[in-house]
């Protein structure tokens, strides 16, 4: 260990105390201007901003407003500083200054060679990997009817096809074959098997991304079980909706056995008590390897997952997929992608969602295509992992959310993404939120002289109660963007084109989602439930092989999904020759005098402001019954504390501004709130409604609570959940008591009457009658002996 790990571990380093406040203080100023978040008492110079003392306590969330943005910024700045490598897990885990300095303690010097920086005594890796040289023609089970057939099938043919590459946080990959993938999942199978995992019985995964993750997905699909992927808690500051939320979903699925990672092993115990149903949590390295010769046999229509939303418009509903659908689905992504035998997956994309786990996985799976895979949480702490991972395995897909390429275009420094190439890039999906047509312009640009086509830009539109595609462009079109009149689309819903040339036209952009995928239909319907002229805008409306059959155990919300058999998507948008448009949620609309309003575009521009954090904005739409119309309430997360009135009277007026910009008036209520109060889902999207309830209840109610009172709230359900379950045990082992009381006292009054008396007719009558049987003999009963 050098002098230096061993200054920080006893904590009396000052100079590197001070170096990383140093560190901590001028990002604040570059993201803050100055103005630091403070006690009320604080006096505020107007004009001047403010500077209040950063220490080793000082809060990075709650305190200087560090979103996941900030937080991967001060992550790359500490380890220059310092020379380190930090593990990925500081990202997520440290709050204060104080955790920095404890998780620089054990962090790996980093050495620089001709592959760039990486930790010291990491082997070092090639800059470039080809994963489908000299691979055959694609080979695929076209007649496969299920997803254990899908696996077996390739597993015999080609046991040694690379599968999987894992990369870990430096950079390294473990690299699994498809044939070690089955032969570990069928052990996995056998050891489930053991627990009790019958066909038709749930089983949940709350793990991270890793080979324990693909091998437990895959062994469930092998006891045609039921697959319920359920997000791991991301931060100590969300453990409280984390579990109120998994535990009605838990709840709702009736879930047998939890599969969760060692180091959440008290959240997933904690969640157990709340949900009778579950015998098991275990890790998987708990599940015992049992042989399993062969998996059980399922049929098309069984059910492969319960995909449960992400709940930005109410309560997590559970997606009914059959292995019918799954295919299905899958077969027509790779139909519209014109997939070949030399295509390379890469993802960092969460397995609990259906981006991820199908279009990032399953699908690959299904082609015996290679898959290139690292944490979320990589990512978010080094996002410039990504574009590197691309070029480094010569990655021909990728998928993510619109997020993801706005902050690769704008947040990466060119030293991140030095050397790499993107030539090789057929397909850069992004979906699951609104798309910007903006972030995608800046993403290629930023991205073009590193070779990426702008032609791989492809936005799509999917949902879970389809698997997950509904409609893909054609491939190598790029971007496709509608420009239609604002005015038009407000007041009656028309999408109106606007010429280029007409610069008095006021306009607004629409991302092209492109063409219904085979298999399904597409239609729009108006509010009169009639299918409107093209460039309307109405519901979206779809049926077809992927469709859901309903939600799990929910019969109320399977009714509402359906429209005389076609499936109501929630979302709006039209057609314009033969291309979807998406606009937004239905229940996010916000109609305001007669005119509509989409919230995305505003809650972007606000949250682009300086002292707002970014993506940290939501526009909702709240009935005032005096004028029978709705009203604009921008909530708006901010760094500026309640003592800096100047400062934030000014944001208002920005806010105000940038409101009548878009709507043609201000918003009738404005709340600035502390970062991390809007409410939104696990994949990241706000959710509207949940966010006004909360506003509606209190602005202080909608600061994060710190993570001891989450934690001790979890603990208190938990206890009351433990302590109604025992006394439901208490009263049936009471019930049980008193039945065996009776039944002995019965017993013994019985014996008593007809051990000693010689008459056997009456004899038998006795316990008969005892037992309420009137009984009748004929004949001589000595007869019988």
């Amino acid at each position: 260990m050098t002098q230096f790990h061993a200054e920080l571990r006893t904590a009396q380093n000052t100079d590197a105390q001070n170096r990383l406040l140093d560190v901590v203080r001028a990002l604040s100023l570059e993201l803050h201007g100055g103005l630091q978040d403070q006690k009320p008492t604080t006096p505020v110079v107007s004009g001047a901003p403010v500077l209040v003392p950063i220490t080793l306590e000082t809060q990075l969330e709650r305190d200087l407003g560090f979103d996941s943005l900030a937080r991967a910024e001060l992550l790359t700045r500490i380890e220059q500083t310092f020379g380190v490598q930090l593990p990925v897990d500081a990202f997520a885990s440290a709050r204060t200054p104080l955790d920095i300095l404890d998780a620089l303690a054990n962090a790996c010097p980093r050495a620089v060679d001709g592959a760039g920086t990486r930790p010291s005594g990491a082997v070092a890796v090639p800059t470039s990997t080809s994963l489908s040289a000299g691979k055959p023609d694609l080979d695929a089970p076209g007649t496969a009817r299920t997803w254990a057939e899908v696996v077996r099938w390739h597993a015999t043919r080609h046991p040694e096809r690379l599968h999987l590459v894992i990369l870990d946080e430096n950079g390294g990959d473990t690299q699994v074959s498809i044939g070690q993938l089955y032969g570990q999942a069928l052990l996995a199978a056998g050891g489930l098997r053991s627990l009790g995992v019958d066909p038709g019985d749930t089983v949940a995964l709350m793990l991270p991304t890793g080979l324990d993750y693909f091998v437990c997905f895959t062994a469930i699909l092998l006891c045609d079980a039921i697959a319920v992927p359920v997000y791991p808690p991301a931060h100590r500051l969300e453990i409280e909706d984390h579990m109120r939320r998994n535990a009605v979903i838990l709840a709702n699925a009736g879930v047998k056995v939890l599969l969760a990672a060692d180091e959440i092993g008290v959240i997933a115990r904690l969640l157990a008590i709340q949900v009778p149903t579950l015998r098991h949590v275990l890790s998987p390295r708990q599940i015992e390897a049992r042989p399993m010769s062969m998996p059980s046999a399922a049929s098309a229509d069984d059910i492969a997952l319960l995909q449960y939303t992400s709940g930005s418009t109410g309560v997590s509903k559970g997606v009914v997929l059959s292995h019918a659908n799954l295919l299905e689905n899958v077969r027509a992504m790779g139909e519209r992608m014109c997939v070949n035998a030399h295509d390379v997956l890469v993802s960092w994309l969460p397995l609990y969602h259906d981006m991820g786990l199908i279009g990032a996985w399953l699908a690959p799976l299904y082609f015996g295509l290679p898959l290139v895979v690292m944490s979320p949480l990589t990512f978010l702490a080094r996002p410039g992992s990504w574009p590197r991972a691309i070029g480094r395995y010569h990655g021909t897909i990728t998928a993510a959310p619109n997020f993801a390429y706005e902050r690769c275009a704008r947040q990466l420094a060119d030293d991140d993404v030095t050397g790499v190439d993107l030539s090789s890039l057929r397909f850069a999906f992004c979906g699951a939120e609104p798309v910007s047509p903006r972030t995608m312009r800046a993403f290629a640009a930023r991205f073009a002289s590193h070779g990426l086509d702008p032609r791989a830009i492809t936005p799509v539109y999917g949902l879970a109660e389809n698997v997950l595609g509904v409609t893909f462009p054609p491939p190598s079109r790029g971007l496709t963007v509608d420009r239609i009149g604002r005015e038009a689309l407000d007041r009656t819903g028309e999408a109106n084109p606007v010429r280029d040339s007409d610069a008095s036209a006021e306009a607004v952009e629409i991302v092209s989602c492109g063409f219904p995928l085979g298999g399904t239909e597409l239609r729009i319907v108006a509010n009169d439930g009639r299918e409107p002229a093209p460039r309307h805008i109405g519901r979206i409306e779809l049926r077809g092989t992927s469709a859901t059959r309903g939600y799990w155990h929910n019969e109320t919300q399977t009714r509402t999904l359906f429209d005389d058999g076609w499936l109501d998507t929630g979302d709006l948008g039209y057609v314009a020759n033969g291309e979807l448009f998406v606009t937004g949620r239905s229940k996010d609309m916000i109609i305001r005098g007669g005119r509509h309003y989409f919230p995305y575009e505003l809650e972007d521009t606000i949250g682009r402001l300086p002292d707002v954090v970014h993506g940290g904005v939501a526009v909702c739409g709240a009935i005032d019954p005096r004028s029978a119309t709705e009203r604009v309430i921008v909530i708006a997360e901010t760094t500026l504390a309640s003592g800096q009135q100047d400062a934030r009277e000014q944001l208002r007026t920005r806010i105000n501004a940038a409101t009548m910009t878009l709507y043609g008036a201000p918003p009738e209520q404005i709340a600035l709130v502390p970062p991390h109060s809007i409410v939104k889902t696990a994949s990241g999207k706000i959710r509207h409604a949940a966010t006004l309830e909360q506003f509606d209840r209190g602005v202080e109610t909608m600061a994060p609570r710190p993570f001891w009172r989450q934690f001790g709230d979890a603990l208190q359900r938990s206890a009351f959940a433990l302590g109604r379950r025992a006394c439901e045990r208490a009263r049936s082992g009471a019930r049980g008591v008193a039945c065996w009381s009776v039944f002995a006292a019965l017993g013994v009054g019985v014996f008593v009457c007809i051990a000693f008396r010689p008459d056997q007719a009456r004899n038998w009558r006795i316990p008969l009658r005892a037992a309420g049987l009137r009984v009748e003999l004929e004949g001589d009963l000595a007869a019988l002996h």
